[in-house]
């Protein structure tokens, strides 16, 4: 029999699973979407077990598997073998991740007397995210509140001077709110800065496509924002552990300052001017 000049029948054998020699190679770097051909298990790469010889998977409702490296991965339907990235030294970046270019002197300078207070943990992590290397660099240190009802005796105790001047970033300022309230008690007090960003919580600040939506749900008033909005990605929210574990999810999209929102970037800009003049 000679050779079949149609090829081999594509419904025949299994489909998913492509002959190897039409893999190519692909480095299995954190941040890439693949799908492990076998499962249909559709995940981004969280991690590369290189003793192991594993990859972990992270899917859309924060579900992780590990499978090995190897062949018997699909990437934008093409089929890949995953293997581990290289352990070349990055190149050293340039700009920092609010997209300040990076000073020649790196270190960290001694705490300036000001100081930046946000509302809450979530909001000092990102912060710090994006804005860490440049706060190092002008001595600015951020402080979490655990929220805004007691500002006004924080502020007395903090006792801000021409030379010790206090930021605060506050959640949802908009007319009318309660953080609005609290907020004018300092509009004109030299120097305090109080600003703010709309969104319910900090999580808003993250740029939807960050996380694959094309916008943030709208959660029922009365309803725990944070559990309503894992609820409405499917994702667990029974206790706080899975809230913790939802929002490290949403940081780790954060690369720079391009993946939030302008209302919130203005405003963290805008306390570090503050705090840093003189």
């Amino acid at each position: 029999m000679g050779s079949d000049r149609y090829g081999q029948d594509v419904l025949s054998g299994d489909w998913r699973r492509p002959p190897r020699g039409r893999s190519i190679e692909l480095a299995a770097d954190p941040g890439l979407v693949v799908e492990e051909a076998t499962t249909g298990f559709v995940g981004e790469i969280m991690r590369v077990e290189r003793d192991l010889g594993v990859v972990e998977l992270e899917d859309r409702r924060l579900r992780r598997k590990t499978f090995p490296l190897g062949p018997g991965f699909l990437m934008e339907g093409k089929p890949v073998v995953l293997v581990a990235p290289a352990r070349n030294a990055p190149a050293a970046p340039t700009r920092t991740a609010s997209g300040s270019r990076v000073a020649a002197d790196t270190r960290a300078k001694v705490a300036l007397p000001s100081r930046i207070y946000v509302e809450g943990r979530h909001d000092a992590e990102l912060v710090e995210k994006v804005w860490g290397d440049d706060l190092r660099a002008e001595g600015v240190a951020v402080e979490y509140l655990g929220g805004i009802d007691d500002l006004a005796a924080i502020v007395a105790d903090f006792a801000p001077t021409a030379e010790r001047r206090l930021g605060v970033l506050v959640d949802h300022l908009v007319p009318g709110s309660k953080e609005s309230r609290i907020a004018e008690q300092f509009s004109a007090h030299p120097h305090v800065l109080v600003v703010g960003h709309p969104y319910v919580d900090v999580w808003q600040a993250v740029k939807p496509e960050r996380i694959g939506v094309r916008e943030w749900p709208t959660i029922p008033r009365g309803t725990d924002w944070k559990r309503g909005i894992c609820a409405a990605f499917g994702w667990p929210h029974a206790d706080q552990a899975d809230i913790a574990r939802a929002w490290k999810h949403i940081l780790s999209r954060v690369r720079t300052y391009t993946d939030l929102e302008p209302a919130f970037l203005g405003r963290v800009e805008e306390l570090i001017d503050f705090a840093t003049v003189g």
